[in-house]
């Protein structure tokens, strides 16, 4: 296997990127003034709990993946993460001043969040690559190992 050198530039603009797709998970997440974090009961599960869990992330992904362009996919996975972790560690360490009938997720049901949060801005991020037009469009058939062009057949010229 041939790895490439990762150019600073490069690392420069993931970082802007990952950056920006937390930014914009972070707001999304203010915005819709939930905290998947905290469990309230039944009513927990509202559609904005569901919006914050599965739309903003997915538009975080979309944004990592439009500000750099091919492999936005892979680093659209840790614009979440930037926001979860230190928004649980920030409510681990003031849970005892939570409200009365709020509890903190347990650390196994926070992980399962995460997990489909995290996937939720994977998708995101395919969908930025295909709408950056940056890979799965129609490639140009000279482009296709050889074994795999198609020939034209002479058949026209046999009729």
């Amino acid at each position: 296997m041939k790895f490439r050198y990762v150019t600073p530039k490069e690392i420069m603009w993931g970082t802007v990127a990952v950056l920006v797709g937390a930014a914009v998970n972070l707001a999304g997440d203010r915005l819709m003034g939930v905290s998947l974090e905290l469990f309230y009961g039944v009513q927990t599960f509202n559609p904005m709990w569901i919006v914050t869990l599965f739309l903003i992330p997915f538009f975080a992904g979309i944004a990592v993946s439009l500000v750099f362009g091919l492999g936005g996919k892979i680093l659209a996975y840790f614009a979440p993460l930037v926001v979860r972790i230190p928004e649980y560690i920030i409510l681990y360490g003031d849970r005892h001043s939570l409200p009365d009938g709020v509890v903190l997720l347990p650390l196994g049901y926070w992980i399962l969040i995460v997990i489909i949060a995290v996937e939720a801005a994977a998708i995101g991020g395919v969908t930025g690559e295909i709408v950056n037009k940056k890979v799965y469009g129609r490639s140009d058939k000279s482009k296709y190992h050889k074994r795999y062009q198609k020939k034209q057949s002479n058949s026209s010229e046999k009729a």
